[in-house]
Formats: C-alpha cells, sequence, structure tokens
C-alpha cells in the first residue's frame, strides 16, 4: 500500500561510538562544537517510505533513525531533526551517517532521533524538492514519524511518549510546518508533543521575498528603480525574467544536483499574496499548545531577522502563549556562524522537558 506513512523498507547503515563523537565535534566542518558531551554510541538505520509530493501524489522517500545505545528496554524521547538547505543529495542525512552530523550527535544525548531527507534527496532522488511548501514538507516528517513507529514496533525500540521537533534554516521552517499540521491534525503526535525549537527559518514566505527583493534591488540600482514589493506583475518580462533569476541566485546555487520546485517564487513574481499565505508560509492560521523557542540572528543576510519578528507577532496575536524569540548573541552573525548557538540552546530548551535522556 502506498499510504502516507507506510513503510518500504529499512537497513542497517553503521554504528558509531561516543569517543568518536566527541572528537569529530572537535573539528572544523562540526556544526555543534562545545557546551555538549555525548553520552551514548549511536545506532543509525536507512528506512524508505511512502509521502506525498506538492500535488498529493504518492512519493516515496527516506529518512534517517539514529538510536542512543542505552540497556535493554530502556526508554528514550524522540526528536525529529528537520536538516537546514542543502543543494547535494550527497548530504542528506541518509546518504551523510557521520559522527560530525548533528543526528548523530543528538542522539548520543540520549534522543530518538529521526531526520527526513525530504522528497528530492535520497530515495526520490531526481523528484523535484518542494522547497518552501507547506503540506508536503510536513508530511515528510510527519510521515516518516507513522513508519518509525511501525519500525520501532516491529524491532522493540521503545519511546517515552515525548516529542520535540527542530532545525534550522530550512529546517526551522520544515520544524514549525510539521508542528502546525500537528497541531491541527489532533490525535497522538499532538499528545506526544512536547517543544519546538525552529531556528532562523523562513516562515514568512512574503517577508522572507521582500527582503530578498529589497537586497536585490540595492545591489542593481537600474533595476531598482523600476521595482517593489507588490508591483512585479506589472514589470515587462525581460525586466521579470532578470528578477527572477537574481532572487532565485540568492536562494538557490547553480551547481546543485537537487532539483528545486519554485512554485514559491513564480507565486512571488506573480503578487499572488493569496497562494503563498495559503500554501507556503507556515505561521498563519493556527495556535501552538505547546511552547515555540524560536532563534535568529539580527545579521542574518541569508533568511531575514523578521520573519521569526513576523512568526513571533503572528502567533502571539493568534492566542499563543508560550511562544518566545531568543537572539543569537553576536548581531552581525551571518547565517551559518549563528549555527553551533543554535544547536546549544536547542539542546538546553529541549533538556528542561526531556525524561529518559
Amino acid at each position: 500500500m502506498k499510504e502516507p506513512g507506510a513503510l518500504v523498507s529499512a537497513a542497517y547503515v553503521n554504528t558509531i561510538g561516543a569517543p568518536a563523537i566527541l572528537q569529530a565535534m572537535g573539528s572544523s566542518e562540526s556544526r555543534i562544537q562545545t557546551g555538549i558531551t555525548p553520552r551514548y554510541g549511536v545506532a543509525s538505520y536507512k528506512l524508505t517510505y511512502y509521502t506525498v509530493d506538492e500535488s498529493g501524489a504518492a512519493q516515496l522517500a527516506s529518512g534517517l533513525v539514529s538510536l542512543p545505545l542505552k540497556a535493554a528496554g530502556a526508554k528514550s524521547p524522540l526528536l525529529s531533526y528537520q536538516h537546514a538547505t542543502t543543494f547535494k543529495d550527497a548530504f542528506a542525512p541518509t546518504n551523510k551517517v557521520e559522527a560530525v552530523e548533528p543526528p548523530i550527535v543528538l542522539s548520543s544525548l540520549g534522543y530518538i532521533v529521526l531526520s527526513p531527507d525530504y522528497v528530492g534527496f535520497g530515495a526520490s532522488k531526481g523528484v523535484e524538492h518542494p522547497y518552501l511548501t507547506s503540506t508536503p514538507t510536513a508530511r515528510a516528517v510527519i510521515d516518516l514519524l507513522t513508519a518509525a513507529q511501525t519500525w520501532r514496533s516491529q524491532n522493540g525500540v521503545a519511546d517515552n511518549g515525548q516529542l520535540f521537533l527542530a532545525g534550522y534554516s530550512e529546517g526551522g521552517y520544515a520544524t514549525m510546518a510539521a508542528q502546525r499540521a500537528i497541531e491541527l491534525a489532533g490525535g497522538a503526535l499532538k499528545t506526544q508533543l512536547q517543544a519546538t525549537v525552529p531556528g532562523a527559518g523562513p516562515y514568512d514566505v512574503q517577508e522572507t521575498l521582500d527582503d530578498q527583493l529589497r537586497r536585490v534591488r540595492a545591489a542593481n540600482p537600474v533595476l531598482g528603480a523600476l521595482l517593489s514589493p507588490g508591483w512585479l506583475r506589472y514589470a515587462g518580462d525581460t525586466v521579470r525574467n532578470e528578477v527572477r533569476r537574481l532572487l532565485l541566485r540568492q536562494m538557490l546555487p547553480e551547481d546543485s544536483d537537487v532539483a528545486y520546485q519554485t512554485l514559491f517564487l513564480d507565486r512571488y513574481m506573480a503578487d499572488d499574496k493569496t497562494a503563498i499565505a495559503r500554501d507556503h508560509s507556515v505561521h498563519l492560521g493556527w495556535v501552538p499548545s505547546v511552547p515555540v523557542h524560536l532563534f535568529h540572528g539580527r545579521g542574518d543576510q541569508t533568511v531575514p531577522f523578521t520573519a521569526s519578528e513576523s512568526a513571533l507577532r503572528t502567533l502571539l496575536a493568534a492566542g499563543a502563549r508560550q511562544v518566545t524569540l531568543t537572539e543569537c548573541s553576536d548581531p552581525t552573525a551571518n547565517h551559518t556562524a549563528c549555527v553551533p548557538e543554535y544547536f546549544r540552546f536547542a539542546v538546553g530548551r529541549m533538556g528542561l522537558l526531556a525524561r529518559d535522556l
């Protein structure tokens, strides 16, 4: 059956000891470098499962399950970790199962960590990645949770009933998309959900692209004189095509080996704010029932800090009482420079609630 969340296959990948994880955290490649000490070795497995694409059709996908090596029968909280934007399939979670990677480090702290590759990566490479489209993004996360539950039941891997969500950049966006879908659906996952830690995500896609357009205008004075948010549909084809190219290059490099869908950008170029709000932004139309710990840096030139400010204002106005926004301590730090601090922040916030670590 190709039902969303149906488990197709599972394969053992590797086991990495705690000393190797600690050593890897000291390398320049590590995004989790200080303030965190591995406690367990980690065994990882690649799951393939069914989810849906942007049209709602069944789509094979893959994700990583990383297990802390505890005593037999010991329980652990679940952590769904959504990876940041990457343009190479080799960096998807199931393709880069190494001691330095966040899923491994986070699992070594005592969490069962689930890491979706997303559609377009791993088992679904070659399919367009539905970039910044909320429903298939959320489904890739939620359907892996379902498939992993099946696999864990078959293999006697127990959780303690707690679920956390975390991720940075596109992973922050995917985290909020998944939380919104879980909260609106209700059911078992909502009951298990304890808190989320979205970092530096483009939750408000309209604001994110408006900010990118402002940057294009500043860097291209001739074009800038012709453009402003909300007026793109009136520009001539030559100008529109050049603006689209410049916006795309700010977000997606030319050497990507993953096909990125640009529906969000096409709608922005058409000034279709209704469709962007409905299908792309993830901060609208819901009220979180558990803490949402937003994290972002003011110096971020990739995803504007204003996207997090917009999410905070919108969720609080909707009635949320447990949403906060913490700033990266260096207000001049760029998007990637705040990543190590984000992970220390996320581990600290989740650790306040997590049991059985």
